[in-house]
């Protein structure tokens, strides 16, 4: 089992492999509480996932490391197996998912790990490199459900409590659960008053389905953008541990990881993958009674798919009141576009796209349909925008 002397141990066998990661001071992200980020994200290969792989990996013995070591990953942990085979000389063959963003694929390449591709998810990963594994005589490195591995993470909690001893709560995303285990461990074993929360994705809930239902079953299908947490089912050891140290795990939705991407863009110029800002969407949206606390979140990683952020920025532009859509019925008549416009503009929104419609299903039969996409401050000033066309004489669908 995962002890805090394990721990230590591994802080000391990573002090070489590992980069430092300073708690920063959060700004404007999630006024109710007094917030600070464990940036995991700037760690060597842009996750936390070398942690538990390098501690597993420098506990190997010289038969075990002569064959080589194979994982299973849908990015993070394959980079960090990797990084950590070539460290120390040994052969790594990694299984991901083909639906892993090209850039963790190239990543892990570049790292020194040869890759194979396997059609579905990380569970299917798994399977394949476990085969391999019994046919080529691999060691296996788990992703999480290891306590060298567990260990390794927990190293996170020994820095959160050696650097601020006094906080209140520390909140970590959930995928497997490994992360999570050590760093509640280390924190609990050093200060049992602090609360440890966990978050998942609602689109993969396995962890907190397992905890309210007492057992760990495989959820039939997972689909979130934080494709880092997106596994079917937790580890029997992770499962065990979170039972035992964890306080209590949330949900996030898309839209609010989202937002807490794009929050920790704009706030702290800071680039979060989904998996590593489901903590932060925890603090944002109070998911946890953190009012008045001091609180760490845990960005676990930053190898967010640059194809994807885009559209994750504008999912988090939505969300926090920065964009919306208005649908307004209109007569059709001269002097229209040009009233709404001017009450936008008193009310000081930007227009950024206009959308005119004379074949809807108006009560009039002379009416038509304007769809406007405005650029906002907040849902306060989406309100006063509405609230002044509706003023005016102006029907909002």
């Amino acid at each position: 089992m995962v002890t805090i002397d394990k721990i230590f141990q591994a802080s000391v066998v990573l002090k070489d492999i590992i980069r430092p990661t300073p708690l920063a001071k959060a700004y404007g992200i999630a006024p109710e509480c007094s917030l600070y980020l464990k940036p995991e994200n700037l760690q060597n290969t842009g996750s936390f996932k070398l942690r538990g792989s390098g501690y597993k990996i420098a506990m190997l013995s010289e038969e075990e490391k002569r064959s080589g070591v194979i994982a299973c990953s849908a990015g993070n942990h394959a980079q960090g197996v990797a990084l950590a085979a070539s460290k120390c000389g040994i052969e790594s063959l990694i299984c991901l998912p083909d639906t892993a963003p090209i850039s963790k694929v190239e990543a892990t390449k570049g790292f020194g790990a040869q890759v194979c591709l396997v059609p579905g998810v990380y569970d299917d990963a798994y399977s394949k490199a476990l085969e391999l594994k019994e046919e080529k005589g691999y060691t296996f490195v788990h992703p999480f459900d290891d306590e060298y591995v567990i260990a390794g993470q927990g190293t996170i909690g020994l820095e959160i409590m050696n650097e601020m001893s006094d906080v209140d709560a520390v909140i970590v995303p959930i995928g497997g659960g490994g992360l999570i285990s050590g760093v509640a461990c280390a924190i609990k074993s050093i200060s049992p008053h602090v609360k440890v929360y966990g978050v998942q994705a609602a689109g993969a809930p396995s962890m907190y389905n397992a905890i309210r239902s007492g057992h760990p079953d495989a959820l039939p299908s997972v689909s979130t953008i934080a494709d880092g947490i997106a596994v079917k089912k937790p580890g029997d050891l992770t499962f065990k541990m979170v039972n035992e140290y964890v306080d209590d795990i949330a949900l996030v939705t898309e839209d609010e990881i989202a937002a807490a991407i794009l929050a920790l863009i704009e706030k702290q110029k800071m680039i979060a993958e989904g998996a590593g800002a489901v903590s932060v969407a925890a603090a944002m949206f109070q998911k946890f009674p953190i009012e008045g606390k001091k609180v760490v979140s845990l960005i676990s990683g930053g190898n967010i798919d640059v194809t994807s952020l885009s559209r994750v920025i504008d999912r988090g532009l939505m969300k926090s009141g920065r964009t919306t859509n208005l649908l307004i019925e209109l007569v059709d008549k001269p002097g229209q576009l040009k009233d709404v416009s001017r009450i936008i503009a008193d009310c000081g929104g930007n227009v950024i796209s206009v959308h005119h419609e004379r074949n809807g299903d108006t009560e009039s039969i002379n009416g038509c349909y304007l769809r406007l996409t405005l650029e906002t401050r907040n849902y306060d000033h989406v309100q006063e925008i509405t609230q002044a066309l509706k003023n005016e004489g102006f029907k909002i669908v």
